[in-house]
Order: C-alpha cells, then structure tokens, then sequence
C-alpha cells in the first residue's frame, strides 16, 4: 500500500493563495498581504524529504525583536502515521489560526509515513527536526523566537508523536541546551491496545473516528510483528518511570484534550490519570460531545481549543 503526498506547494490546497488573494465569507477578495500570519516551507532533511512549514505572526515583522520574542510550538500533524501532511487544510488552519491567537512562532513538521516509513521513523523525524530548531539560522526563529519557551504540540497521531519525543527529548535535555521544553500539548492524542476500552466498545461504529479504522492505522504504521500493545501504541504496557520523573523533575507541564464522543477518550483519560500518579504536572481538557478531532470541522470547538493553548503556553 502506498500514501498518497501531497505537494507542498499543491495550489489546489488555496487556489486564491496561489494567486495571491484570499477569499471573503461574503464572496470578495483581498490580497494576501493582508493575512495576519505568515508562512513558509523550509527543508530539514532532503534525503528522507521531510521540511518544516513555518508560521510567524505578521506584526512580528515591526516589533522589536530583542525584547518581543514569541515562544516557539512545534506541530505534528496527524493522519493516523499514515495519511495526510503538514500542508493538509485544516492542519494548516489550525497553525496558522493558533500562531495568530497566541501569538508564536509554529513550526509544522512533516514527517515520514506508513507504511513505507514504519514506526519509530515518525518519532526519528520529528526529534531530528528538534535539533533542527536548535541548530538553524532560519531568521524566523533566530530574530523572533523565544528559544527559552518551547511547546511540543500534536493531534491525533501528532498527539503520540509529542508524547513519545517529549520522552526521547528529556532524556537528552542537556544536549537541547538554549532550546528550553516548557509543556507538551497532546490535543486528541491517538493510542490503542488489544483489549477494547468501555468507551472504544462504545463507539465502535462512530462515523469519525470507528475502531476497525484506528485498528488498520495501526497494523499499518507498528513494526511489522508487534501488536497493539507495543508501547508506540499503548504506553500503560511500557510505563516508562525514570523518563517521566525527569519530566516531573524539569518542571515540564502536559495538557492532554478530548471529549466524550472520541472512542479513544478512555485511553486519553487514563494516560492522565497515570500522569498524575507519577508526579507530572498534567492537565485534561475533556468536553462533553463532540467527536475525534471536532475542532476541525466547528470553528466554535477551535476558538475554545485556542484559548485552552493559549492560557496553557502564557502560564507557563
């Protein structure tokens, strides 16, 4: 089976991008340099093809950038490890919206997939694109950056993704230096495991998001040979203790989101409760309703998830 990719510069994303305009609800156009958010691709590693999509607030460009740098957020997008990218719409939205609400500096990595890439290729990426960040001298990160306030932040499979580098990432804090983890935002983070969960039981058939879909997700992006309980897919089989007191330790705060209409909420809710037992600071954000990844497809979920993000990454 192969994924399908998705061009980077694919004008079917935005013909009115591509033309240098934007659309109006009401039907008219404005040119683009009207957009409060600016965005770029720029390569990370052109051998495995995976790049980064940045996001920088227009204002930026005349503020100060000595005194009025913006904490960094590093996107993963989801997909399930198998489909979509980081220029997918409404990954790309919800960026682009995020960097403007903070405001911050985003960066989206695009990562390879499954099944051609299996697991840990996902999670090799998106460490390698840490180090980018801290390496560069892409002058958006460099002139406007707060490398002191970083975020890791990921949806769906994204949302694992965070997990399982934030783990790899404390275990090398050192080696990071100036690039400085404050908190890692798991906003409907996708796990699983063999036994079914009350609320996957529950949902089996939900038209979002339904089980026997999370099932091929996995058997396509696990090592071949392993099951569901493998730890990429189901951290409660692997806790792994001396990482997270480290996260509890360098003062590391987690914010995990879901809602009640999501067949994985049970999995959600436990990996926080697991959380708390071991000391981290963790938050959940569950909602009534809604289903797997509802904020982007109801503008009104999005706004109240921006504003969760937004007081998460201020207070911290």
């Amino acid at each position: 089976m192969s994924s399908t990719v998705v061009p980077k510069e694919d004008p079917n994303i935005d013909p009115y991008l591509s033309i240098g305009f934007i659309q109006n609800p009401d039907g008219s156009s404005d040119p683009a340099s009207l957009l409060p958010v600016l965005s770029k691709d720029i390569p990370i590693n052109q051998e495995n093809n995976t790049w980064a999509r940045l996001y920088l607030p227009r204002q930026s460009e005349s503020t100060d950038a000595t005194t009025d740098k913006l904490p960094i957020v590093i996107y993963y997008h989801g997909g399930g490890f198998v489909t979509c990218t980081a220029a997918t719409t409404y990954f790309h939205k919800l960026c682009f919206e995020i960097t403007s609400e903070i405001p911050a500096v985003i960066v989206s990595v695009e990562y390879r997939r499954a099944p051609e890439h299996r697991l840990p290729a996902a999670y090799d990426d998106c460490m390698e694109a840490l180090h980018w960040v801290r390496t560069t001298d892409e002058e958006w990160l460099t002139r406007y950056a707060d490398y002191s306030k970083c975020f890791l932040m990921g949806s769906s499979a994204g949302g694992n993704i965070v997990y399982h580098v934030g783990l790899r990432a404390v275990a090398c804090v050192e080696r990071l230096m100036h690039l400085k983890i404050q908190g890692l935002i798991l906003h409907h983070p996708f796990f699983g495991g063999v036994e079914r969960t009350r609320s996957e039981i529950r949902l089996a058939n939900n038209k979002a998001f339904p089980t026997s879909v999370a099932d091929i997700l996995w058997d396509l992006g696990l090592p071949i040979g392993v099951d569901r309980d493998h730890e990429y897919s189901n951290p409660m089989t692997a806790v792994r203790s001396h990482a997270l007191d480290k996260v509890r330790d360098q003062g590391w705060r987690v914010l995990v989101t879901g809602c009640d209409g999501d067949p994985l909420v049970d999995r959600q809710m436990g990996l926080v409760k697991m959380l708390k037992e071991k000391g981290v600071n963790v938050i959940g954000e569950f909602s009534d309703g809604g289903f797997h990844g509802v904020e982007f497809g109801d503008d009104s979920k999005a706004k109240i998830l921006y504003g969760v993000v937004k007081n998460f990454v201020l207070s911290s």
